[in-house]
């Protein structure tokens, strides 16, 4: 069986190398890889070795704990010492954990959490962390992290963001539901659950009741396929249109007396639903909502005789509504389009006959063949043929890549030509495409400042409009003599027709998905729209150099030897980093190009910030900066050149040094100048290399700041000290390749990977990830930000004084429920149009 471990508490290096040799030897293991970035062990085994795995891992590195992580299994997490643990409490015999807190542990009976744990996480059973509980730590805010782990429904026909919040907000309260997020731009409904043995009962329960809460609303496990928009559909709108020819027929008849029943019978076929929605959800406690303002509001002009305002008014409300969902439901399918790149089969091949499956029902070195104009389903390694390949729906590149047998392809490209067989690598949860469509589906659930004030703005301003109202009858009839009761109360009928604040709590939401779904077009994944909102407020930029705004090619330029031959140092040179991961060590293996015998090395230690140390057929072999020969006491010559020097050092004597080179990135210059242009104000490099070599791509990009030979905790430091001279308001960028650079990416304001496409790491670490490796993404990104906020604010101010426009002009008696009617319908259409222009990049 193949399973995938992690190994928490895993700090060295060394460590790692000796469980992965150790645990390989174990009888019934067949092949083991441990990856100390990722602190993860994959290993296919035989079944029933897990206690011997863990023991043979707990031999070597005792303070190491070991967690089943295997894709689709439910985490088992295993103590088999009775001391201390990394979540600092004391564990008895053996405990078989499931999921719960960080530390991974279930705890039970005797293993309370006091105040001062130092786990920090949530806890099982007596501990349900609320802000303030007795574990005395500070958690962080739920939505993210509800939304990470939460099963998914699907919502259909739901049009009103008002409405979707009164979903969630039912859902959240409802038996069994920790906690609930409802997407209205997506129509995603996130669940989690308290007890997961009752999920699929609590399921049902939900997509019972929610139909109750709004008609015509749908709940389904799976995604459902929208039907098709039809705006003037008879069958979905008899009712209006009834209405309307009933309304024709009672303004010819308006004179005679019989003609009130008219407009009535009118008006309860056209708007009834409007008013038994209103009392229904009256009964439920929510009362300020669009059915209840315009029910009052409409039902009040009857009362004061304006009985054909009162339908015409009700009927031009519902044509809005019907616009209005068609609008919305276009933009759904609008924003949806950008990330259609998902297949919607594969060609399987078995024993060379061809068969047509769902791409989900392929598994791992399963042969599919993909024919021209086909999307690839799934990512794998070509084993036969040749193509040109679009990948502009991952990367936004117009040019095609040629492909060739050996080739690494991914999911969601179109193959444009040739035939090609591909041995598939990676199930279709774990595919490229299905990564990204969950991270751009997950996004919006990670609400902006302006979404959250937007949400709480709405609360008060509609109740507020509402007393406003009840005023604007009160105060003319007590204190102006002679004032016209009814005339002061269509007045304040009108008022209520405006107050409803559906054009910010639509367009908003819409806006920030619109934004999100037109960077990822451009290849950028914005993981949500808070980092959107940020990006507009960037005014400092940090790049790493290496892989960044350097290619992270490296190659060996110069090798020169002190009293040795240079295939000599050459082969010291391959053998000192023959354990390390970094680039410049696989450039030098690289340039050695001969088999490497590992049984001669012992001892591998990486000197953090310096180099490494490693015995060589039993002697002393360094490899690393002047930092390590100084502190070695190894008499060199230093040398000044432009690129990484690695001095080498054998049996305590100078062998000699190797140069290597990295070329610029040809797009780097661009990318600075481009940011630049977009506002940034200062462009800062930090690296670990030498100061000559960060100098010389300094001026090369003409950066504004480098600071070079920086250990990872240095360029912490130096990112804060950054952060400390930034203005109010204003935002820094860090931009690195997501792996070696992930505490500063956490500690930036927003941290941008170079991840490439494909990059788990990348993705995992960064708030926005460039998929196509070119830093000027990062300008197109905040170009594409600031539109959308552009937008956003122009839909805010646009609506509020319209608006407040028309209720000055309602006291003053100028204007009438006609244009209430547009102040609330027609506004909230236009600016679900506009929010739409954020699809649209230049």
């Amino acid at each position: 069986m193949e399973k995938v471990y992690l190994l928490e508490n895993l700090d060295c290096a060394n460590c790692a190398m000796k469980i992965e040799k150790k645990v390989g030897k174990l009888k019934g293991v067949h092949e083991v890889s441990v990856d100390f970035v990722s602190k993860k062990m994959f290993i296919e085994h035989e079944g029933g070795m897990m206690e011997e795995i863990i023991h043979c891992i707990h031999d070597l590195e005792p303070d190491v704990v070991v967690k089943d992580i295997t894709k689709g299994k439910k985490e088992h997490h295993v103590h088999l010492h009775e001391e201390e643990c990394s979540c600092g409490h004391e564990h008895t015999h053996e405990h078989h954990h499931e999921e719960g807190c960080g530390c991974g542990h279930e705890h039970t009976h005797e293993h309370h959490h006091e105040e001062g744990c130092d786990c920090g996480h949530e806890h099982t059973h007596e501990h349900h962390h609320e802000e303030g509980c007795s574990c005395g730590h500070e958690h962080a805010a739920h939505e993210e992290r509800v939304i990470a782990g939460a099963d998914k429904l699907y919502i259909n026909g739901l049009d009103c963001a008002s409405c979707a919040a009164k979903v969630e907000a039912y859902v959240q309260k409802m038996d069994n539901v920790h906690d609930a997020s409802l997407n209205f731009s997506t129509g995603v409904l996130f669940v989690e659950v308290e007890d997961p043995s009752k999920k699929m009962d609590t399921f049902e329960k939900i997509q019972k009741v929610v139909p109750t809460l709004e008609d015509g609303v749908v709940v389904s496990f799976d995604k459902q396929e929208e039907k098709k928009a039809s705006m003037f559909s008879f069958k979905d709108n008899y009712r209006l249109y009834l209405g309307i020819i009933l309304f024709i027929i009672a303004i010819i008849f308006e004179k005679q007396d019989w003609s009130f029943w008219l407009f009535f019978a009118s008006y309860i076929i056209a708007g009834g639903k409007v008013v038994y929605t209103a009392l229904r959800n009256i009964m439920r406690g929510e009362v300020f909502d669009e059915n209840f303002l315009m029910s009052v509001a409409t039902i009040g002009a009857f009362c004061v005789g304006a009985n054909e305002e009162a339908v015409a008014v009700m009927i031009f409300y519902e044509i809005g509504e019907m616009f209005q969902s068609y609008a919305v439901n276009r933009s759904r399918k609008s924003i949806s389009s950008l990330m259609n790149i998902r297949a919607d089969y594969a060609n399987l091949l078995v024993n060379g006959v061809e068969k047509r499956v769902d791409p989900q029902d392929i598994k791992v070195d399963d042969i599919i063949l993909v024919k021209p104009g086909e999307r690839l389903p799934l990512d794998g390694v070509i084993i036969n043929g040749s193509s040109s390949l679009d990948t502009s729906a991952l990367t936004g590149e117009s040019m095609p890549r040629e492909v060739v047998s050996e080739d690494e392809v991914l999911a969601g490209v179109v193959n444009l030509n040739g035939v090609i067989t591909i041995r598939v690598t990676k199930e279709y949860g774990e595919s490229t495409v299905s990564r990204i469509l969950e991270l751009v589906e997950n996004a919006s659930s990670k609400k902006a400042p302006m979404e959250k004030f937007i949400t709480k703005f709405a609360k008060v301003y509609t109740p507020t409009v509402v007393g406003l109202a009840i005023l604007v009858v009160l105060l003319p009839v007590i204190f102006v003599e002679g004032a016209d009761f009814n005339q002061w109360l269509y007045r304040a009928l009108t008022f209520l027709v405006v107050s409803c604040p559906c054009a910010l709590v639509i367009s908003v939401p819409l806006g920030m998905f619109a934004g999100i779904g037109a960077a990822s077009k451009k290849g950028v994944l914005i993981k949500g729209g808070n980092y959107l909102e940020a990006l507009k407020d960037v005014d400092t930029v940090v790049f790493d150099k290496t892989g960044t705004l350097t290619k992270g090619v490296f190659g060996v330029s110069e090798c020169v030897p002190c009293g040795m031959e240079t295939k000599q140092l050459m082969e010291y040179a391959a053998y000192a980093e023959y354990y390390s991961n970094h680039p410049i060590a696989s450039s030098i293996r690289k340039a050695y190009a001969k088999d490497i015998d590992s049984d001669k090395l012992s001892d591998y230690e990486e000197v953090a910030g310096n180099g490494v140390r490693v015995l060589y057929e039993g002697k002393e072999l360094l490899a690393g900066n002047h930092k390590l020969m100084d502190a070695n006491h190894i008499a060199y010559e230093q040398v000044k050149a432009i690129g990484t020097i690695i001095y080498i050092a054998y049996d305590h004597q100078y062998a000699g040094y190797v140069l290597i080179s990295d070329e610029i990135k040809e797009t780097s210059k661009a990318a600075i100048q481009a940011l630049k242009a977009s506002g940034v104000k200062k462009c800062v490099m930090l690296s670990g290399d030498r100061q000559e070599v960060g100098e010389a791509v300094a001026k090369t990009l003409a950066l504004d700041e480098v600071h070079m030979q920086l250990l990872p905790a240095d360029k912490v430091e130096k990112v804060e000290m950054l952060l400390e001279k930034e203005a109010d308001g204003k935002k820094l960028a860090f931009v690195g390749d997501g792996i070696n650079d992930a505490p500063v990416l956490a500690r930036a304001d927003i941290g941008v990977a170079m991840g490439g496409i494909g990059s788990d790491a990348a993705i995992e670490a960064a708030d926005v990830v460039l998929m196509k490796d070119d830093p000027a993404a990062l300008s197109v990104a905040m170009r594409i930000a600031r539109k959308t906020m552009g937008i956003l604010w122009q839909n805010i101010v646009f609506s509020l004084v319209i608006k407040i426009g028309i209720l000055i002009l309602t006291i003053f008696g100028l204007s009438n429920m006609w244009m209430g009617v547009f102040a609330d319908v027609g506004v909230t259409l236009l600016a679900v149009l506009n929010s739409m222009r954020a699809l649209k990049v230049e």
